[in-house]
């Protein structure tokens, strides 16, 4: 069974910074495309940032420059390092993986950026 568990999510001021990780089991981590998305209630869920099994990322345009994804294929742990945060970053964050015919989604962790 694959699963899924985001962590580092919080309240933090502008400008701030917030380091997310997702711990995932049950696949073997290294051969997939692992991606963030986050979710704001009346919005669409946006693909914040993706990276392949090779190590090419992707980005949002509006977190670009600001975020940086990466991945421990030791710890079968995906990250999410974001800077300069802003308002607009505030949502609920979540890592998924395609794997077994399936979408493997966490709980998802509560980022909130208010002064």
């Amino acid at each position: 069974h694959v699963h899924m568990r985001e962590s580092g999510g919080g309240l933090v001021q502008p400008g701030a910074s917030l380091r997310l990780s997702c711990a995932a089991s049950g696949i073997h981590f290294k051969l997939y495309t692992i991606v963030w998305y986050r979710l704001t209630p009346g919005k669409e869920r946006e693909l914040v940032a993706d990276i392949t099994s090779g190590g090419r990322k992707n980005y949002l345009d509006s977190v670009q420059g600001r975020f940086i994804i990466s991945r421990d294929n030791v710890r079968n742990t995906l990250y999410l390092q974001m800077n300069s945060l802003k308002p607009e970053d505030t949502a609920v964050y979540y890592c998924k993986v395609g794997a077994y015919g399936h979408d493997w989604w966490g709980q998802g962790t509560q980022v909130t950026v208010s002064s």
